[in-house]
């Protein structure tokens, strides 16, 4: 199926009316946006120049390439690759390079950013329909569906949410711990225990493995491409805290009784 083009549509896809058919693509910048059907090989392709690209972004930045990425429909997913020269940052801090290998978009809404002159970012909105067009009806009397905690360990949160507390904090341009860092805190808070920076990589991998088992994306080596560096430590940790799996209150928790968790 061919992209359909509907311009002006919406503000954002977030105020979309959800797609009848699963896996069905919208891509929306600030002048246009796509929607393409699920089927093999199906693909949509943006960048700056406009008779090459189904989507035109940043047409008059010649920081964004003329070509500068596809999203490709194959094995039942829907796969970012980045042809250009800078890298495409996902919403969730991944950021895909040229050469990489492509990034599975999940189900749902994802953010797309396009860094070009001047720290200028160029935005593309992404929607995957998981088909429950009911998300698009007012409800205004339904109970608020509560986001979907992930159940730790008290060892898992203790260590994660050492290791996150600039997260936690709120701090403007956070990094998590390193496994040094967060060792030396643990062994701090609880000096009756060996913790060493190997114990701490064992515990976040496990839980790493754990959720992406669970369907979470971006929680693999093979999901982000090299270098790995943060990436794969940066998205655990916004997938914990914006499940609120570990809030800001856990600091005072650590400040007070380290030895005892927060209630799960």
């Amino acid at each position: 199926m061919e992209p359909r083009a509907k311009f002006n549509q919406f503000r954002s896809l977030r105020h979309a009316p959800d797609e009848s058919q699963p896996g069905t693509l919208s891509v929306l910048t600030v002048t246009e946006n796509l929607v393409i059907a699920p089927a093999p090989e199906a693909e949509i392709s943006f960048g700056r120049n406009r008779l090459a690209v189904d989507l035109c972004i940043g047409e008059n930045d010649v920081r964004i390439s003329r070509v500068h990425g596809t999203i490709t429909y194959d094995a039942g997913s829907w796969w970012l690759r980045n042809h250009g020269r800078l890298p495409i940052r996902v919403s969730n801090a991944v950021l895909l390079h040229s050469g990489a290998e492509p990034l599975p978009l999940a189900a749902g809404y994802t953010t797309l950013f396009l860094r070009g002159n001047r720290h200028r970012e160029h935005l593309l909105e992404v929607l995957i329909s998981d088909g429950d067009g009911r998300d698009a009806q007012p409800r205004p009397s339904q109970l608020t569906v509560p986001p979907k905690r992930w159940r730790l360990t008290p060892e898992e949160h203790l260590t994660l949410t050492v290791l996150a507390q600039r997260y936690l904090a709120y701090d403007l341009q956070p990094l998590p711990l390193t496994r040094q860092q967060a060792a030396a805190e643990l062994a701090d808070l609880r000096p009756q225990e060996t913790w060493t920076a190997k114990r701490v990589e064992h515990i976040v991998s496990r839980l790493r493995q754990r959720l992406s088992d669970a369907g979470v994306a971006g929680l693999r080596r093979d999901e982000v491409g090299e270098p790995v560096g943060l990436t794969l430590t940066v998205n655990l940790i916004w997938e914990l805290v914006q499940s609120t799996s570990i809030v800001p209150m856990d600091l005072e928790w650590l400040e007070l009784d380290g030895d005892n968790p927060p209630p799960a």
